[in-house]
């Protein structure tokens, strides 16, 4: 048998009753607010922000000087090296003045400067008297470079004059093991065939490559 609620204690009974009353005050109160309080003024709050002074300046323009830097130029009494010649590059057809290619000066004593022509391209070129193979035979193959197993190609800037002797030799590349002296030095004591330009015999600047390779 089931118990039954006691209907003092029931909410449900009242909650049509008690949704009924509140919406009568809410409904009340409004028209209450609507009758004494009619106009309602709404105040705005302007704002005026500090002024801000902008000053613009006339910038004048610059001139950028677009123009390349101008060329280098070899002093024709400064000694000549290898980075000079690096940098100096010439067409074999187009010579200066009386086919002057590059210049040394050689002091004497009264503080005056000899000027020497030095060609590096002329119309015919020195060559060694017997070709390569005359200076391979004056190669001994050094012992530190046998016993190191030195091997390679040693390059040798050698400076001939117009009888064909070589009065200068400069190492451009070497491999060591006493391999670059002995190269200079057979270099050096090779005759050339003189180098000629519009046929007359001049001095000449040539680059000789001398093979050290063991069997």
């Amino acid at each position: 048998m089931a118990l039954s609620k006691n209907p003092k204690y029931d909410l449900k009974r009242i909650y049509v009753r008690i949704l009924q009353i509140s919406f009568i005050i809410s409904l009340s109160l409004l028209i209450l607010a609507f009758k004494f309080f009619p106009d309602i003024e709404i105040s705005i709050l302007e704002s005026n922000p500090p002024s801000v002074l902008i000053t613009v300046l006339d910038v004048p323009i610059t001139n950028v000087d677009t123009k390349p830097p101008p060329p280098k130029q070899i002093n024709i009494y400064e000694e000549l090296t290898d980075e000079l010649m690096d940098d100096y590059e010439i067409d074999p057809t187009d010579l200066f003045e009386d086919d002057v290619i590059a210049k040394v000066g050689s002091p004497i004593t009264n503080d005056e400067v000899i000027p020497v022509v030095i060609f590096v391209v002329v119309e015919e070129m020195p060559e060694p008297i017997g070709g390569i193979g005359a200076i391979q035979k004056l190669i001994t193959y050094p012992e530190l470079a046998k016993r190191a197993g030195v091997q390679g190609k040693v390059q040798v800037r050698a400076f001939v004059d117009e009888k064909g002797y070589v009065f200068k030799v400069e190492l451009l590349r070497g491999i060591g093991g006493g391999c670059d002296e002995v190269a200079m030095d057979a270099v050096k004591k090779t005759l050339f065939t003189p180098g000629k330009q519009r046929g007359r015999a001049v001095k000449v600047m040539v680059t000789v490559p001398v093979k050290f390779t063991l069997r």
